[in-house]
C-alpha cells in the first residue's frame, strides 16, 4: 500500500478532526461500531447517518483542545503509546490539524484532477477514431462521386455531393473539437504536475496523525457512545410517535374503504336496476313488435299509467292528511264542548224525520272515510276509542257529535245553514228547496248540488186524500236554451188541474237567484175543476252570460208545488260521423279518400283544426263532469236526505270550515276519478274520450307535421270556422308508398275552452307492385367532374308473364348520363339488369339546375321505368355528389424576400383540396435551391383539408430569383405556384445557423458556442456595397422563453469575430404553475366537500327515526341542506403568490406529471450599416434587412430525473437571510429520483474560502428515493454573498443557488466598561445590578455571558501571589481578577442568562447578582459579554464587599493581602471574636506622609469613609474619642461625629500638620478608637502613623 492510502487509513483511525469531509467521520464510526455487537450493525449505521448530518453543529469551535493538550492522561497503555511523542502547544496543534484539512481537500481535487484528465484522454482518442473513419467515407464518397460522374448519373452526384457536403461539416466540427479537447488535455496535465508537489505535504501529514490516533479515538469512542444514547432515545420517541401516527392513517384508510364500498354498492345496485329495467324494457319492445303491437306507443302508455299510479297514491296520502286533520279538529270541538252537554239542552226534532241510531252513524262515518280513502284505519282507530273511552253519563253527546260529524262531511255544498245558532236550534224547520221537485234536473254545473226528496203529508179535501201533485206543467221545465244577454224571452207555462177534486192555485214567488232576471205574469183564476187549466207568461231578461236555475213556486189544496227553470247560455256541442277509418288494403301508388263530417249542434261557432299533435289541455282548463254515476248520485241523495235530518248545533265557523275541507278533498276525488276514466276511453278510443278532461302531464306530444310525411295525409281542409247548427266534411287520403301496415292518429282541436278535442284512428295497409327495382335508391358516392362512373340497374318481377320495360332519361340529364339498353323484356319470375353510366360535365349545374344543388354539390334524379299494363311506373332514384378535383394554394405568389446566402428560409403556404374526396399530390421538377416538406412535398389531402407547406429556400449566390413550383395531384393535374427571392451575401456570417439542443431536463440547461463573424468580401453579382467600418449587431430573443443569447448586442470590428453563447434553460410558465396550483385546491376542496357529505349521510343513515313524519322531515332537511350548501371557493390565479407554499407544491406536481415538449425558434440578429453619426452618437444607426442573420435553434425539453422536494427552496434558490458574521447556520433542503432509473449523485465545488460548505457527501439514489443535502453559511465579512451547487447526475445537472449576506451585529451595552462596584452588601445578602445589550442591527445576535472565576482556561493565581508578596505588604497595589470566593463553594457573583440571542431590533437584560456568605471587602471578579463571532462587546471588573453589621467603615491601608484562602485561618475571625467580646476592637490603619520640598512642609491629608447599608430603628452615628490627644499631636478630623442616612456615605478628612521641631526621621504614631452606632456597636481602633516623606507620589 502507498503512502498516501496509508495516510488515509490512519486519518481514518483518528476520528479527531470534526471539520473534515463527512465522508471521513463516517469510515471511523463504521470502524468504532465494528467492536460492539455484530448484531447490532443496522442500528448503528443509521445512527451514524444521523451523526454525521449533526457534527458540525455538535462540534462547532476547538476549544476543547486547549483542555486536551493540558489534561494529563493516567491511563498506563496510552502513556506508552505516547511515550515517544513530544508535547506540543495549543497553537502547534491547531496548526496541524487547519493542514491536515487543507490537505485533505488538495487530495480530493486532486483525485478529481486524474479523473478529468483521463476522461479527456478518452475524449481525444475517441475523436481522433471519429476522425478517421470520417476521413476514410470521405474518400470513398469522393471516388463514388468520380464514378458516377463518369457514368453520368447527375441524380446520383447530386445525392453524393449532398453527403459530402455533410460529411466535411461534420469532419470539420469533429476536428475542431479535437482543438479544443487537446488544449484542454494540456492545462489539466500541468494541473497534475503542480497538484504532485502536494504529497510531501500529505506525508508530514501521516506522521502528525499517527502521532495523535489513539488520544483522538478515546474521545471519539465517548462522544459516539454519548451520540448513540441520546439518538436511541430519539429513535425511541419517533417510533411511539409514529406508531401512534400508523394507527390514526389505519383507521382513517379502513373508514374511507368502507365509505368506498358503501358508495361502489349503491353505485352497482343503481347500475343493476338500470340494466334490469333496460333489458325489461327492450324483452317487452320485442315482445310486442313480434305480436304486431305499436311498441312505442305502448311503453309511453304504461309509462304514464305508472306516472298516474304515482299521482294517485300522492293523492291518497295527502287526503288522508286533510282527513286526518279534519277529523282532529272534530274532536278538539268535542272535548271544548262536552262539559257543557250536561246543562246544555239537546236539540229537539221533528217526529216526521228520521233519526239514526247513534251506531250507525259511526257505521256510516267510517264507511265514508274508508270510501274516500282505504288507509283511513287509523281515524277509525280514534273512533272507536274514543266511544269506548267515554263515560256513560256523556255516551249520548258523543254520539249525538258522531251524528253532527257525518251531516257536514255528508253536505259540503250546504247553504242550507242559519245565520244564527240559536235559531236554528230552536226553530229546526227544514228549508224550503227542500220539498219535492216536480221534474228532477240535470244540468251541468261546476259543483253538483243534490237536492233530497220531501215526504209531505198526505192531505184529505172533501173526504179525499190527496196524494202527489196536483197541478201538472206543460213544459215540465221552463227552458231558457242558448240566451244572449240583453235580449228578452218570454214564454207561455199552462198549469192543468189533474186531481180529482176542484182546486186551487195560487203564486208564492220564485228562486232568489231569479228574481232579477224574470218577471211572471199570473193571474189567479180562482176554483178550477179536474182538467182546466190556467196559463202563466214569463218574461226573461239577462244580464249576465252565466247558467242559471231556479224554481217557480205555487200552492193549492193540496199542498205546494213548484215548476222548474232553467237557463242556459250558447255552447259547443260538436260530434263526428265517424271516429275510425279503415282504407283497407291497396297496391302503392294508389290514392284513395275518405270523409268525416264535423257537425256542431250548438249555438256557438267554433274553430277547429285536423292536425296529429296530441293535445295538452292547461290545468285551468280542466272542468269537473256534470253529473255522476247513479249509483254515486244515489248514495249520495240518500246520505244527505238522511244527514239532514239530523242537524248539529256545531259552530258556524268550525261547520264551514270541515265544510269546505271535506268540499275540496272530494273535488280532488272526482278529478283523480274522472282523470282515470277518461285515460282508459282514450285507450278503446271511445266516443266519449272528447269530453273527458286529461292531465298535461300524461300525454306525449306528437312532433307536428308527421302526417305530411306519412302515407296518410290530411286534405285541403284542415283548419276553419264551423258555425252554430253547421256540418263540415273533412277529407282523409291514403296513398301507400310503401307496402305495409299504417296507422295515424288524427285529432280534432277547438278553439272554445269547454270543449273537448276529438280522437279519430285512421288505419290503412300498402300492397307492394308485382315489378319493382331491387335498389331502388342508386348511389353513385362522391363524383369528381369530366370521370366515368358506372352502376347496375336490376329490377324484379314476380308475375307470371313477360313484361316489356322501357328505361326514360331526362332530357336535362342526357349529357351526362346514359342507360344500357334502353328497351328491354322482363321474363316471368326473373330479373332484369341495366347499365347505368354517369359522366359530370362541367355544365352540370346549368343543365340539370333543378336536380343539382351548387352549394352541397348533391345531385339527387328521379329516375322511372314503364312497365307495359301496368299504370305506375317503377321509380328509382340516383343520386351523386359532385365535386371538383381542384388543389388550391392561399395565395398566388410566394416572397421570400432577402435571403441570405448562408442560410436557408422558410416560408408556408396553405395547399387546400376542394374535392369532398382525399387527393394525393407532389411536388415535381424542383430546383436544387428548393427544398419542400413535409415529405418531400409529396402525401395526401383529405376532403375540404388545409395543409400547411413548408417550402425551404437556400440561395446559392447573391442574385434576383423568379421560379414557378409545379404541384401536380394524383389524377395529372398540375397547379403551379409563382416565387421570387432576393439572395443576399450578409456582412455578419455565424458559424452555424442551425442549433440543434439535447433533450434538456426541466431545470437543467445546454449551452452552445458560436461565432459571429466579419466578412469584408462581397460577391460580384451582387447589388451590395462592401462595408469598411464597424457594424453594431443585436440579438432578439422572443420574450418569455427559455432562450438567453451572451452577449445580446454588440460592435464588431472588420476581420474580427465574436464569441456568442447560446442557453437553452427550459422551464415551467408562471402561469401555468397557477393554474395547476388552482386546480389542486379546486381538487381538495372538492375531497373535502365529498368526504363531509359522505360522513353526514353516514351520520344520518346510523339515525332510524321512529315516526314517519320524522323521517319525511328529515329528508326535507336534508334536501334544503345540500340545496343551501355553500359553494365551493376558488381563488383566483393572481392570489397565489408565485414563491408561496402552494405555489411550490404546483411546480412540483407540473415536474411529476411533466411530458416532453419540442420547440423551435427562430432569432433575428440584426446588423446595422455602421455606427451612428460622429455628430450625435446617441442617434439610432440605420438597420439593412440585407444585413439581418437569422439562427434556429431546435429545444427539446423532457421531465428531470431529479427535483427538489423541500419547501425551503424557492425558484432553486436556498436563502439563507441575513446572519451575523462570524454565525453559523445551517439548512437542508432534499432532492428526489422520479425517473425509473438510479441515480449516481455528484456536486460542483464551492469556494474553499467562501462561507458556503457542504457538510454531507452524496450518494446513489434508486427510483422514488430521496437524499437530503446539508448546507452551512458562516460569513466572515459584512456583503452578500452568492454562489451556485450543481448536484449533477447521468442525465441532468441541477443547479441550486445559495444566498446569504452576513451582518455586522450592532450590539451596544448600557454600562461602558471598566469597574462595576456594587459597594457594601451585608452578608448573606444579594443585590444586583442590569446591564441593557440593545441589538441596533436587522438579525439576530447569540451572545455569551462568562465569568472569568468559572472560565476552564483561568490561570490558578500563583503568579498573582508570588506578584503581590514580592511587591510588599501595604504598599502593593497589585489587585488579583478573581478575589475572595464564597466558602459555600459557589461564585459570590452570578449571570443570567448565561447565554442567549438578541432578537432583531430588541433588547436582552443581563442580570447580574452580588451574593457574598461572609464579610470581606476582597470580592472581585470579571465579566465578559461575548458575541458569536468572538468579538468581545465589553469586560466589566465587579467589585463588592460584604459586611456583618449595618454601618461599616472603609479606607486606610490593607492589613491583609487581597488573596484569601480557602483552608480555615489561623487567626480567629471578627465573628468569633464577637461571640467571644463584644467589645472587641476592629484595627485601621491610616498612613499619612506629609510633603517636604524646598524647605516647605505641605500637610498630609487621608480620608475615611462611613457608610450605612440600610436604615435601622436605633439611627446610624459615629464618633471619635480623645479628639484632644489628637490635635495635640498635629492631627485633625473632621468631623468628629455624625449621622450617615441609610444607603450612603460619609467622608472623615484625616490632616496631619508637623508641629514645629518635629524631627525629618521621626514616626508620629497615634491609636484612636472609633465607634459606630447602628443595629450593633463596633468599635474600629484607628492607628495613625505620620511622618515627612521628601519623595511626593
Amino acid at each position: 500500500m502507498d503512502k498516501s492510502s496509508e495516510g488515509i487509513v490512519e486519518e481514518t483511525d483518528n476520528g479527531c478532526e470534526w471539520d473534515m469531509a463527512s465522508d471521513t467521520c463516517e469510515l471511523t464510526g463504521n470502524q468504532l461500531s465494528s467492536d460492539e455487537d455484530t448484531d447490532s450493525n443496522e442500528e448503528n449505521d443509521f445512527k451514524m447517518d444521523d451523526f454525521k448530518d449533526e457534527e458540525a453543529d455538535e462540534f462547532p469551535d476547538l476549544e476543547w483542545l486547549k483542555e486536551l493538550y493540558e489534561e494529563n492522561d493516567s491511563d498506563d497503555d496510552l502513556a506508552s503509546e505516547q511515550g515517544d511523542v513530544k508535547q506540543r502547544t495549543f497553537s502547534e496543534t491547531a496548526r496541524m490539524f487547519k493542514l491536515r484539512r487543507n490537505l485533505h481537500q488538495l487530495d480530493n481535487f486532486q483525485r478529481q484532477k486524474e479523473c478529468a484528465l483521463l476522461k479527456a484522454r478518452e475524449d481525444l482518442s475517441l475523436l481522433r477514431q471519429s476522425i478517421e473513419s470520417l476521413l476514410e467515407q470521405r474518400d470513398v464518397l469522393e471516388r463514388e462521386i468520380e464514378h458516377q460522374e463518369a457514368a453520368k448519373n447527375s441524380v446520383a452526384v447530386i445525392r453524393l455531393r449532398a453527403q459530402h457536403k455533410t460529411l466535411c461539416y461534420k469532419l470539420q466540427r469533429e476536428e475542431e473539437i479535437e482543438a479544443q479537447t487537446n488544449n484542454e488535455l494540456r492545462q489539466q496535465e500541468k494541473n497534475a504536475d503542480i497538484m504532485g508537489k502536494t504529497v510531501t505535504l500529505r506525508q508530514k501529514e501521516n506522521e502528525d496523525v499517527q502521532a495523535n490516533r489513539t488520544v483522538g479515538a478515546k474521545y471519539l469512542r465517548k462522544t459516539v457512545l454519548r451520540l448513540q444514547q441520546q439518538e436511541a432515545e430519539r429513535e425511541q420517541k419517533k417510533r411511539e410517535s409514529m406508531q401512534k401516527r400508523i394507527q390514526a392513517v389505519k383507521l382513517l384508510k379502513s373508514n374511507i374503504e368502507a365509505t368506498q364500498e358503501n358508495l361502489r354498492v349503491r353505485q352497482s345496485r343503481a347500475k343493476a336496476n338500470t340494466l334490469k329495467k333496460e333489458r325489461q324494457e327492450k324483452r317487452l319492445k320485442e315482445t310486442l313488435q313480434a305480436e304486431g303491437i305499436n311498441s312505442t306507443r305502448h311503453i309511453n302508455q304504461q309509462k304514464r299509467d305508472e306516472e298516474m299510479k304515482r299521482k294517485q297514491e300522492e293523492f291518497k296520502e295527502r287526503q288522508t292528511t286533510r282527513k286526518v286533520e279534519i277529523v282532529d279538529k272534530l274532536l278538539e270541538e268535542q272535548l271544548v264542548k262536552s262539559r257543557k252537554a250536561q246543562k246544555a239542552p239537546l236539540p229537539k226534532t221533528k217526529t216526521g224525520h228520521k233519526i239514526l241510531s247513534p251506531g250507525k252513524i259511526r257505521e256510516k262515518l267510517l264507511r265514508y272515510l274508508d270510501s274516500v280513502h282505504p288507509s283511513g284505519t287509523e281515524r277509525e282507530t280514534k273512533l272507536r276509542n274514543l266511544s269506548a273511552s267515554g263515560s256513560s253519563s256523556d255516551s249520548d253527546y258523543q254520539e249525538d257529535i258522531i251524528q253532527k260529524e257525518m251531516q257536514h262531511l255528508s253536505l259540503p255544498d250546504s247553504l242550507e245553514e242559519p245565520e244564527f245558532c240559536g235559531l236554528w236550534d230552536q226553530n229546526f224547520k227544514p228549508p224550503l228547496n227542500e220539498k219535492a221537485r216536480l221534474t228532477p234536473t240535470d244540468v251541468k254545473q261546476e259543483h253538483a248540488v243534490i237536492c233530497p226528496k220531501v215526504t209531505t203529508t198526505p192531505k184529505k179535501v172533501g173526504g179525499k186524500q190527496i196524494k202527489g201533485p196536483s197541478f201538472t206543467s206543460k213544459p215540465e221545465v221552463i227552458l231558457f236554451k242558448d240566451f244572449e244577454v240583453g235580449e228578452t224571452y218570454k214564454k207561455k207555462v199552462v198549469l192543468t188541474n189533474i186531481s180529482y177534486i176542484t182546486n186551487h192555485c195560487k203564486f208564492l214567488g220564485i228562486s232568489a237567484q231569479l228574481q232579477d232576471f224574470i218577471m211572471i205574469n199570473f193571474q189567479p183564476p180562482g176554483p178550477l175543476s179536474t182538467g182546466m187549466s190556467c196559463e202563466m207568461h214569463i218574461t226573461f231578461h239577462p244580464s249576465i252570460n252565466e247558467d242559471l236555475e231556479g224554481e217557480v213556486d205555487f200552492t193549492s189544496a193540496a199542498g205546494r208545488f213548484s215548476v222548474p227553470v232553467r237557463c242556459t247560455i250558447k255552447r259547443c256541442d260538436l260530434e263526428v260521423d265517424n271516429q275510425f277509418i279503415d282504407f283497407g288494403s291497396h297496391v302503392v301508388g294508389q290514392i284513395i279518400s275518405r270523409t268525416i263530417t264535423l257537425t256542431n249542434k250548438g249555438a256557438l261557432a267554433t274553430r277547429f283544426s285536423l292536425d296529429t299533435t296530441k293535445p295538452v289541455p292547461e290545468i285551468h282548463q280542466v272542468q269537473m263532469p256534470s253529473h255522476r254515476s247513479a249509483d254515486t248520485q244515489q248514495a249520495g241523495q240518500t246520505d244527505t236526505s238522511t244527514v239532514s235530518t239530523t242537524c248539529a248545533d256545531l259552530t258556524q265557523t268550525s261547520a264551514s270550515m270541515i265544510t269546505r275541507e271535506v268540499h275540496s278533498l272530494e273535488h280532488d276525488l272526482t278529478r283523480s276519478t274522472v282523470t282515470q276514466q277518461s285515460q282508459r276511453e282514450s285507450q278503446v278510443s271511445s266516443p266519449a274520450a272528447r269530453a273527458t278532461p286529461v292531465s298535461s302531464s300524461m300525454l306525449p306530444q306528437i312532433p307536428e307535421g308527421l302526417s305530411d310525411a306519412s302515407d296518410i295525409r290530411i286534405g285541403n281542409v284542415r283548419e276553419g270556422d264551423i258555425g252554430p247548427f253547421e256540418s263540415v266534411k273533412l277529407e282523409i287520403i291514403f296513398s301507400p308508398t310503401v307496402p305495409g301496415e299504417v296507422k295515424l292518429d288524427l285529432y280534432i282541436k277547438f278553439s272554445d275552452p269547454t270543449s273537448f278535442p276529438i280522437a279519430i284512428l285512421v288505419k290503412g295497409e300498402g300492397a307492394g307492385l308485382p315489378v319493382w327495382v331491387v335498389e331502388p335508391n342508386i348511389d353513385m358516392k362522391i363524383c369528381m367532374f369530366d370521370h366515368l362512373y358506372q352502376e347496375v340497374v336490376t329490377l324484379q318481377s314476380s308475375t307470371s308473364t313477360a313484361l316489356k320495360l322501357t328505361f326514360d332519361l331526362w332530357p336535362e340529364m342526357r349529357k351526362h348520363m346514359e342507360i344500357i339498353p334502353r328497351t328491354g323484356f322482363l321474363q316471368a319470375q326473373s330479373s332484369f339488369t341495366a347499365h347505368l353510366k354517369f359522366v359530370p360535365r362541367n355544365t352540370l349545374p346549368q343543365d340539370a339546375g333543378k336536380y343539382f344543388d351548387s352549394a352541397t354539390g348533391v345531385l339527387e334524379v328521379p329516375m322511372t321505368v314503364q312497365v307495359a299494363g301496368q299504370v305506375q311506373p317503377v321509380i328509382y332514384t340516383v343520386q351523386a355528389i359532385v365535386t371538383s378535383s381542384d388543389l388550391k394554394f392561399g395565395q398566388s405568389e410566394m416572397d421570400f424576400g432577402y435571403c441570405s446566402i448562408y442560410q436557408s428560409f422558410k416560408s408556408s403556404v396553405r395547399l387546400t383540396n376542394m374535392s369532398l374526396l382525399p387527393q394525393e399530390f407532389g411536388f415535381v421538377g424542383l430546383p436544387e435551391f428548393v427544398d419542400v416538406q413535409p415529405n418531400d412535398g409529396f402525401g395526401t389531402l383529405l376532403p375540404q383539408e388545409t395543409l400547411e407547406i413548408d417550402i425551404i429556400f437556400s440561395a446559392s449566390k447573391a442574385k434576383e430569383y423568379r421560379f414557378h413550383l409545379s404541384c401536380k395531384s394524383g389524377i395529372n393535374r398540375v397547379f403551379p405556384l409563382a416565387c421570387r427571392a432576393m439572395g443576399v451575401c450578409p456582412t455578419l456570417a455565424l458559424s452555424h445557423s442551425l442549433v440543434q439542443f439535447g433533450p434538456t431536463a426541466v431545470g437543467d440547461q445546454s449551452t452552445a458556442l458560436l461565432y459571429l463573424t466579419y466578412n469584408q468580401t462581397v460577391p460580384k453579382q451582387s447589388k451590395q456595397r462592401p462595408s469598411t467600418g464597424a457594424l453594431l449587431f443585436s440579438f432578439t430573443p422572443p420574450q418569455d422563453s427559455s432562450i438567453s443569447i451572451t452577449p445580446a448586442a454588440g460592435r464588431l470590428l472588420p476581420g474580427k469575430r465574436c464569441l456568442v453563447l447560446v442557453t437553452f434553460n427550459p422551464k415551467l410558465e408562471d402561469r401555468n404553475i397557477k393554474e395547476e396550483a388552482l386546480r389542486l385546491l379546486r381538487a381538495k376542496q372538492t375531497n373535502e366537500a365529498d368526504i363531509k357529505k359522505l360522513l353526514d349521510e353516514e351520520a344520518k343513515r346510523e339515525v332510524e327515526p321512529s315516526k314517519g313524519n320524522k323521517l319525511s322531515k328529515s329528508s326535507k332537511l336534508s334536501k334544503v341542506s345540500a340545496k343551501t350548501a355553500s359553494p365551493i371557493y376558488t381563488s383566483p390565479t393572481d392570489s397565489i403568490d408565485a414563491g408561496g407554499q402552494r405555489f411550490e407544491e404546483a411546480r412540483a406536481s407540473l415536474l411529476h406529471s411533466f411530458t416532453s415538449r419540442y420547440n423551435e425558434y427562430t432569432i433575428p440578429c440584426f446588423v446595422s450599416d455602421g455606427d451612428p453619426p460622429e455628430e450625435d452618437r446617441q442617434a439610432q444607426p440605420t438597420w439593412s434587412p440585407l444585413n439581418t442573420v437569422y439562427l434556429k435553434l431546435q429545444c427539446p425539453a423532457v421531465q428531470p430525473p431529479l427535483v427538489v422536494v423541500s419547501s425551503n427552496i424557492r425558484n432553486y434558490a436556498l436563502d439563507f437571510q441575513q446572519v451575523a458574521v462570524g454565525e453559523r447556520v445551517t439548512k437542508r433542503f432534499s432532492v428526489k429520483n422520479i425517473s425509473a432509473e438510479s441515480l449516481e449523485l455528484r456536486s460542483s465545488l464551492l469556494d474553499i474560502y467562501g462561507p458556503f460548505l457542504l457538510l454531507n457527501a452524496l450518494r446513489g439514489i434508486g427510483p422514488g428515493e430521496q437524499h437530503t443535502l446539508v448546507l452551512a453559511f458562516c460569513p466572515t465579512l459584512e456583503k452578500k454573498y452568492c454562489e451556485t451547487l450543481e448536484v449533477r447526475c447521468q442525465k441532468m445537472t441541477l443547479a441550486v443557488t445559495l444566498r446569504g449576506e452576513g451582518m455586522v451585529p450592532a450590539i451596544t451595552s448600557s454600562h461602558p466598561g471598566r469597574l462595576l462596584d456594587f459597594d457594601y452588601v451585608l452578608e448573606k445578602e444579594s443585590t444586583s445590578h442590569v446591564l441593557k445589550l440593545q441589538n441596533s442591527s436587522a438579525v439576530a445576535v447569540g451572545f455569551k455571558a462568562m465569568l472569568y472565576s468559572l472560565s476552564p482556561s483561568k490561570t490558578q493565581g500563583a503568579d498573582e501571589g508570588v506578584a503581590l508578596l514580592l511587591g510588599g505588604y501595604t504598599d502593593s497595589k497589585i489587585q488579583p481578577v478573581v478575589g475572595t470566593q464564597n466558602h459555600n463553594g459557589l461564585s459570590v457573583f452570578s449571570v443570567l442568562p448565561v447565554e442567549g440571542s438578541i432578537a432583531a431590533r430588541q433588547s436582552q437584560d443581563v442580570v447580574v447578582t452580588f451574593h457574598p456568605d461572609h464579610p470581606s471587602v476582597n470580592y472581585s471578579d470579571q465579566l465578559t459579554i461575548e458575541l458569536v463571532n468572538k468579538r468581545k462587546l465589553c469586560v466589566l471588573d465587579l467589585k463588592g464587599a460584604a459586611s456583618s453589621h449595618n454601618m461599616y467603615l472603609c479606607g486606610g491601608d490593607p492589613l491583609t493581602v487581597p488573596i484569601e484562602s480557602l483552608l480555615p485561618p489561623l487567626i480567629t475571625s471578627e465573628t468569633q471574636l464577637e461571640g467571644q467580646s463584644e467589645d472587641m476592637e476592629i484595627p485601621v490603619l491610616v498612613t499619612l506622609r506629609a510633603s517636604y520640598s524646598m524647605g516647605t512642609i505641605r500637610p498630609a491629608v487621608r480620608e475615611l469613609e462611613v457608610g450605612c447599608i440600610r436604615a435601622t430603628k436605633k439611627g446610624s452615628e459615629f464618633n471619635w474619642d480623645n479628639m484632644a490627644s489628637l490635635q495635640q499631636k498635629g492631627f485633625d478630623v473632621d468631623p468628629s461625629k455624625g449621622n450617615v442616612e441609610a444607603g450612603t456615605r460619609r467622608t472623615i478628612k484625616l490632616t496631619w500638620t508637623p508641629q514645629s521641631g518635629h524631627k525629618p526621621n521621626e514616626v508620629v504614631k497615634m491609636c484612636v478608637p472609633l465607634t459606630l452606632k447602628g443595629d450593633e456597636t463596633s468599635v474600629y481602633s484607628v492607628t495613625l502613623l505620620a511622618l515627612v516623606s521628601t519623595h511626593v507620589e
